[in-house]
């Protein structure tokens, strides 16, 4: 029998735990501030860039929100309320990456549209924070991945709508697996590339900045039928 290869927990998720433990035990209460990324850094002896990647692992979970010029805070909620990503309960085989992009297409087209018309200079700097760093890590998959995925974060919550932005969070864990595989096989394909990627997320950017809603739907609807057919191409060469 061929036993599946167990994978160690990266650092961040390990500092990610830590603090839900806290969350949980009542320690870290709703409405508390976090400590700096720097002081958290120093306490879990690890680098501010671990740090910030666990953190926006709660914030896709809605346990924190990041609040401009204040800091970090344990937002209040309820046990039923509590978000956890659904690869805990799927599996991210095609067909679940499939029936994620088929949402993602219906949600995120809407969210696009909506953003452009309630997006604030705030909304737009946290975009284009995303988009250059997006870039800046073009080359690693994993700095990559957080980035695309905390442009995708700005877009939902600039459309004002809480609502939204807790079902983005209920498939963030979906979103990671499926934009990580995305980003790899762009970076080792000659057909698919990183830069495709980074243009269409500038394209989507553009269009909400300038608020043509229209527009932001069809670039978001373009940039998810093209990791659409990525994916897809791929699992056929797979095949072949």
């Amino acid at each position: 029998m061929k036993y599946k290869q167990i994978k160690p927990k990266k650092i961040y998720g390990e500092v990610a735990d830590s603090l839900l433990d806290s969350i949980q035990s009542g320690e870290l209460k709703p409405g508390d501030k976090l400590d700096s990324v720097q002081q958290l850094a120093e306490n879990f002896t690890v680098g501010r860039s671990t740090i910030r990647e666990a953190l926006s692992t709660l914030r896709a979970r809605g346990l924190i929100e990041m609040r401009q010029g204040e800091g970090t805070y344990v937002k209040e909620f309820s046990p039923v309320d509590m978000i956890f990503p659904l690869q805990s309960a799927m599996l991210m085989n095609q067909q679940d990456i499939q029936y994620l992009l088929a949402v993602r297409k219906i949600v995120e087209t809407g969210a696009a549209a909506n953003a452009a018309e309630s997006r604030t200079l705030y909304d737009l700097e946290k975009m284009k924070t995303a988009l250059n760093e997006m870039k800046k890590h073009a080359g690693d998959i994993l700095l990559g991945e957080k980035a695309d995925l905390d442009f995708h974060f700005a877009i939902a919550e600039a459309t004002k709508n809480p609502l939204l932005v807790n079902l983005l969070s209920q498939v963030a864990g979906l979103m990671s697996e499926s934009m990580r595989e995305t980003r790899r096989i762009c970076l080792y394909s000659e057909t698919a590339t990183v830069e495709r990627l980074h243009d269409e997320h500038e394209a989507i950017f553009l269009a909400i900045k300038s608020q043509q809603p229209e527009i932001a739907s069809s670039t978001m609807q373009a940039h998810l039928l093209n990791v659409e057919s990525v994916l897809i191409n791929h699992w056929k060469s797979v095949k072949e």
